[in-house]
C-alpha cells in the first residue's frame, strides 16, 4: 500500500514565553525569554530557583474549558494542553462546541510525563486525613495519564483513535510521528498530536536533587539556559503545551484548508540502554541509527536538511548530540546545517518540549526565518572543533527553508526524530 501524504493545517502552544502562534512567533524573531525567578522554589529549598512558567492570563481558562470542567480544576498541564489543542483545530479551520457530531475520521495522541501532579498531592492529603468522599467526581479525569486525551476527545468529538503516549523528553516528538503513521497508513484522516507538562516542584523536585538543573543563575533567570555554551551548567525546567494537527493531504486539499507544512517522515527508536545508553545517557548508535532512518523514511538526502531544531538541554551531553548529528548525516564545519536550540529562551518542557519545539520548527518553515539559540554565544570547544560557529543562529536569520529535522531525546535512552518541509503546492 502507497503511503498518503501527511501535511500540518493547524498550530497551537501554550509556552513559557508566549501564548498562542501569533505572539509565539514574535517572541522566537525577538529571542525572548520565558524564564523567571520562583519564589516557591527558593522557600522549599530548591537549588535551581528559576523556571520557565506560561503566564495564563485570569479568565482564559473559561474560554477553553466549561464552569463544570473548572470545578475543583487543579492540573496545570490538563489546561495547557486543552488550550493549544483546541487553538490547533480551530486553526484548521473546524468550530468547537457541546453539539458538533462525532467524527470518525479525527483522533488524538497528547502524550505527558505526568498529569495532574497538583490534583494527585491534594487527593492524597484528603485521603491521608480520611476525607475520601471530599475527593469530587473529577480527580480521576485529572490525575490519570490519559486525562488530555480524554479532556480534548470530549471537547472535539474525536471518533478515532484517543490516547496518550509517555517517553520522557521525548514525548511530544512521538506523539507527531504515531499520529503521522496512523494517517498515512489509512486509519485517519486526521490526528491532533502533541503534548502537555505541569509545572511546579512536585514535577521538578526530582531533578533538583539529581544536581542536573542550574543554580548559578538565580539572580539572573534569563541568562540561565545556556545550549551548547561553555558555561553551560545544567538544564533550567519548563512547563507548557505544543499542538499540531496532522491532515491527510487529500483530506486538507478538498476542504481547502491552508497548510502550513508537511511531514516527510521520521523515526522512533531506544539504545536499549547498552553501549554507553543508560536511564540518563544515549546510546550514540541508537541515536544516529534513527536520524538515518528519519532521512531514509523520508526520501531525502542528508544533503537536504537546511537546518536542525535540536534536543540540546544545556547540559554536558549538548557536544555529543552534535556529534552523533555530524557522523549521521556526513556533514562537519560549515557544511553542517543550522542548528538551534529553543530551550535557551523556554527552558526544557520536559514531556511537552518536542513538541513546542515542533510548533517553533514549522513555524521557522511557513515564515522564512531561523529563531536564535539564545545563550549560545560562548560556544563549547567540543562544538566548535565539529561545526562551524555560523551553523548557530545568534539573532533571528531571515532565511528561505525547506526542510527541518526536529530532533528529541529522552530518560530511559528513548529517541524520536521528525522531517518537516515547507509547504510547496
Amino acid at each position: 500500500m502507497d503511503h498518503r501524504r501527511v501535511v500540518i493545517t493547524g498550530l497551537g502552544v501554550v509556552a513559557p514565553n508566549a501564548i498562542g502562534v501569533e505572539a509565539f512567533t514574535e517572541a522566537l524573531r525577538e529571542g525572548r525569554s520565558g524564564i523567571r525567578f520562583q519564589e516557591e522554589l527558593k522557600e522549599l529549598g530548591f537549588s535551581c530557583c528559576i523556571a520557565g512558567v506560561p503566564q495564563i492570563p485570569d479568565g482564559m481558562a473559561e474560554r477553553y474549558l466549561s464552569r463544570l470542567q473548572l470545578r475543583n480544576f487543579n492540573s496545570s498541564g490538563i489546561l495547557y494542553g486543552c488550550i493549544a489543542g483546541i487553538d490547533a483545530w480551530k486553526d484548521a479551520g473546524f468550530t468547537v462546541g457541546p453539539d458538533s457530531p462525532l467524527d470518525p475520521d479525527s483522533g488524538i495522541v497528547f502524550g505527558t510525563g505526568q498529569s495532574g501532579i497538583e490534583k494527585c498531592r491534594e487527593a492524597i492529603y484528603k485521603v491521608d486525613d480520611h476525607q475520601v468522599r471530599s475527593l469530587g467526581s473529577t480527580v480521576v479525569a485529572q490525575t490519570m495519564a490519559s486525562g488530555v486525551s480524554a479532556y480534548l476527545g470530549g471537547i472535539l468529538g474525536a471518533g478515532n483513535q484517543v490516547t496518550t503516549n509517555s517517553s520522557a523528553c521525548s514525548t511530544g516528538t512521538e506523539a507527531v510521528m504515531m499520529g503521522y503513521e496512523r494517517i498515512s497508513s489509512g486509519k485517519a484522516e486526521r490526528m491532533l498530536v502533541g503534548s502537555s507538562s505541569d509545572h511546579g516542584p512536585y514535577v521538578w523536585g526530582g531533578f533538583d536533587a539529581m544536581r542536573v538543573m542550574t543554580y548559578k543563575h538565580n539572580e539572573s533567570p534569563e541568562q540561565g539556559s545556556r545550549p551548547l555554551s561553555a558555561t553551560a551548567s545544567g538544564f533550567v525546567p519548563g512547563s507548557g503545551a505544543g499542538a499540531l494537527l496532522l491532515e491527510s493531504l487529500e483530506s486538507a486539499q478538498a476542504r481547502g484548508a491552508v497548510i502550513h507544512a508537511e511531514v516527510l517522515g521520521g523515526a522512533v527508536n531506544s539504545g536499549g540502554q547498552r553501549d554507553g545508553g543508560s536511564m540518563t545517557a544515549p546510546n550514540a548508535n541508537a541515536v544516529k541509527r534513527c536520524i538515518g532512518q528519519a532521512i531514509a523514511s523520508s526520501g531525502i538526502a542528508s544533503a537536504d536538511i537546511d537546518a536542525i531544531n535540536g534536543h540540546m538541554t544545556a547540559t554536558i551531553k549538548d557536544g555529543l548530540e552534535i556529534k552523533n548529528w555530524a557522523e549521521a548525516l556526513g556533514r562537519s564545519g560549515v557544511d553542517f546545517p543550522y542548528i538551534n536550540s529553543l530551550k535557551g529562551m523556554i527552558g526544557h518542557c520536559l514531556a511537552a518540549s518536542g513538541s513546542i519545539e515542533c510548533v517553533s520548527t514549522v513555524i521557522q518553515l511557513k515564515e522564512g526565518f531561523l529563531f536564535p539559540s539564545v545563550n549560545s554565544e560562548d560556544l563549547h570547544v567540543e562544538v566548535t572543533e565539529l561545526i562551524s560557529a555560523d551553523r548557530i543562529p545568534q539573532r533571528a536569520l531571515p532565511m528561505e527553508l525547506h526542510i527541518i529535522a526536529k530532533a528529541s531525546f529522552g530518560f530511559g535512552d528513548v529517541n524520536a526524530v521528525v522531517v518537516f518541509k515547507k509547504w510547496s503546492a
